[in-house]
């Protein structure tokens, strides 16, 4: 059961809005991650005491709150009074309440740390779309494709931004009820990274970056499927001053295959065979995702028996093994007969053998269905 946010801040239901943000202050100063490093139960009250002030000191989400409870926000998350509470989100819906506090930083949100600090940018992500026939996608592959990306322009320099000297933020100082508050932002003029463009070849655009053509190599997985996303790390766009690149995203296309069907992991193939083959039996040739493969047919069988090719489907993407190729067995009726061909079955049209009589281990068909997903 989640613990009551009027308890987390300690202060009673009745608390004004400015009692319940000094509370939340004090809190926050308690538990901050730069006064209590590698505390994970601070760093949990911090969460904690973050996320009961975004609902109490919201006055539309304390008065659903009051009424409803925790139910009132099920599964809304930051930004709705869930939990799951993210640090930079905290740091930058909430900045002004730490202000002051630790040698006069304030936290940024940006670059991984505590603290405050110069802001890398990152680049741009990049999505491609990869189509994959049923034979790569049930082995895995690897795929080398053309890539345009933005790359930094050889000769490209930079030097400090005299907005924030360096520091990728901007500094304000305030007075509020409860004293002096100063709150940190990233820098308007170089994007939070603390640097602006000195020189740039021709060609480069105003950030200093040029479009250029590149080979990507990117390992497929077994098992993936339609739809799926991958990603390649810093692969997309070079970012600005030194920054973080972007990802490549690769989205995956299946092919349709001409004979097997794909079925999450299991393959399924429909076999057609003739009156003869299935009263003589037969041998037959069928496609797999690893070339082809020759079953054997035994005489009698019925029309809808399901062969299962154990470990013959595609590879499970979480390591579990492979599927199976299912083989659907049709018995082919023939459309047109000749005056010989109808003579004959008018023969065997009382012939008690060719009378159907059903075994009880001859399943229905919802019965086949059932054993495929067993």
């Amino acid at each position: 059961m989640k613990e009551d946010y009027y308890e987390i801040l300690g202060v009673s239901k009745d608390a004004s809005a400015a009692e319940i943000k000094k509370a939340y202050r004090k809190m926050a100063l308690k538990y901050h991650p730069d006064k209590n490093p590698g505390d994970s139960t601070a760093e949990d009250m911090f969460k904690k005491s973050a996320e009961a002030y975004e609902v109490l000191g919201n006055q539309e989400k304390r008065a659903k709150y009051d009424r409803f409870g925790h139910q009132a926000f099920d599964g809304g998350g930051f930004g709705g009074g869930g939990g799951g509470m993210n640090m930079d989100d905290i740091f930058s819906q909430f900045g002004d309440i730490f202000g002051g506090g630790f040698g006069g930083g304030g936290f940024s949100g940006f670059g991984g740390g505590f603290g405050g600090g110069q802001r890398r940018a990152k680049g741009s992500n990049l999505r491609i779309r990869v189509s994959l026939n049923l034979e790569e996608i049930a082995n895995g592959c690897e795929k080398k494709i053309k890539v345009k990306r933005k790359v930094q322009a050889s000769g490209t320099t930079y030097k400090t931004c005299t907005t924030c000297n360096g520091s990728g933020q901007v500094t304000r100082v305030t007075n509020t009820i409860l004293g002096r508050m100063q709150t940190a932002s990233p820098c308007t003029t170089c994007g939070g990274s603390g640097q602006i463009i000195d020189k740039k070849p021709d060609g480069a655009d105003a950030q200093g970056l040029i479009m250029k053509e590149e080979t990507v190599s990117i390992k497929i997985p077994a098992g993936v499927e339609d739809g799926m996303q991958l990603k390649v790390s810093s692969k997309g766009n070079d970012a600005p001053g030194n920054g973080i690149p972007g990802d490549l995203l690769v989205a995956i296309e299946e092919k349709e295959h001409p004979s097997l069907q794909r079925e999450g992991d299991n393959l399924h193939y429909d076999l057609y065979i003739s009156y003869s083959e299935a009263a003589l039996g037969t041998s037959k040739e069928i496609d797999t995702v690893t070339g082809k493969v020759r079953i054997k047919i035994e005489e009698g069988v019925q029309s809808g028996k399901i062969l299962r090719l154990r470990g013959k489907g595609i590879s499970s993407i979480n390591g579990y093994g492979k599927g199976d190729l299912l083989v659907h067995v049709n018995v082919w009726t023939p459309k047109t007969l000749n005056k010989e061909q109808k003579e004959f079955f008018e023969r065997m049209a009382n012939d008690e053998n060719f009378q159907p009589n059903p075994e009880k281990s001859d399943k229905s068909f919802f019965e086949k269905v059932k054993d495929m997903f067993s």
